[in-house]
């Protein structure tokens, strides 16, 4: 995150209460109440030195918060990228997948257990995937014609950076049968992910070429960095599991959306309440 003078810039589902404003406001050493609209606010002058007192003060309240830079416009971000399952779209595509075979509550946990950290990534999905084997090919159309949706402000996001013509980038621990499906809709400009082995209409088990684990996230977000010719201080990047750490201590703004406690601890800005529309809001 940039030095310079920041901005506390708070978000609610509920309109902000002034009286609680104005309490933030002598928290954060700020100087000025700015209303945006009724669930969202910016208070100048704030000193990112007390953000554990903000967050104690606005987690049990379900106010989202982040120091920003005051400055900074979302127009200054010229590539966003962005993590699918859980952040993208509502839903963690293997889990439904594995519903499709009645093994949803085995894989389920496993995937809770690798995205908290607990789990080395590519050997659980590994062992994931391999549950799979005999899976109909039909099943995935299944998936994401009846499960697949779009988090809340996802498109209130990419209308932002579309206007903006901020690049978005779409990089996955998933599947390419949803990525590729998603860059097309969406029309994305990136979107990268592990590709299924299919052998007569069938899920062999197996994954065809290098897994997208938390290096190769990284790796691919530096890699279009460079080739755009792009400092840090111009990506902003989200996810929600531990695999999407490295990737978002890449980025100038790294985003923890709805995340695992890992995540938030060490992210930027954390929204917990706030749909991805709530990332639009960060900026002046």
């Amino acid at each position: 995150m940039r030095s310079g003078p920041h901005t506390l810039v708070l978000q609610a589902l509920t309109p902000l209460n002034m009286e609680r404003l104005r309490q933030l406001e002598a928290i954060c050493h700020g100087s000025g109440i700015t209303m945006i609209e009724p669930g969202v606010a910016r208070l100048a002058n704030a000193d990112p030195a007390t953000r554990a007192e903000v967050s104690q003060y606005c987690e049990p309240l379900s106010i989202d918060f982040a120091f920003m830079p005051s400055s900074l416009r979302f127009a200054d971000i010229r590539l966003v990228v962005s993590d699918m399952d859980s952040t993208l779209i509502t839903i963690e595509c293997i889990d439904e997948i594995a519903d499709m075979c009645g093994l949803k509550p085995q894989v389920a946990a496993i995937t809770e257990r690798s995205m908290r950290g607990e789990l080395d990534f590519s050997a659980s999905l590994t062992e994931r995937v391999a549950l799979l084997a005999g899976l109909e090919v039909e099943a995935l159309e299944t998936v994401y014609q009846q499960r697949l949706r779009l988090t809340v402000g996802a498109e209130q996001l990419l209308a932002a950076c579309q206007q903006h013509d901020v690049k978005f980038m779409l990089v996955s621990g998933g599947f390419t049968y949803f990525t590729d499906r998603l860059q097309q809709r969406l029309a994305l400009d990136y979107a990268y992910a592990n590709q299924f082995e299919i052998e007569q209409g069938k899920l062999t088990g197996r994954l065809l070429g290098a897994i997208v684990d938390a290096e190769a996230k990284r790796d691919l977000l530096i890699r279009i960095r460079e080739q755009l010719g792009l400092t840090a201080r111009q990506v902003l990047a989200v996810g929600d599991g531990a695999n999407d750490l490295k990737m978002l201590g890449e980025a100038g703004i790294g985003v923890a959306f709805h995340a695992k406690p890992v995540v938030r601890a060490e992210a930027d800005v954390a929204l917990n309440v706030m749909g991805l529309g709530g990332i639009v809001h960060l900026f002046a």
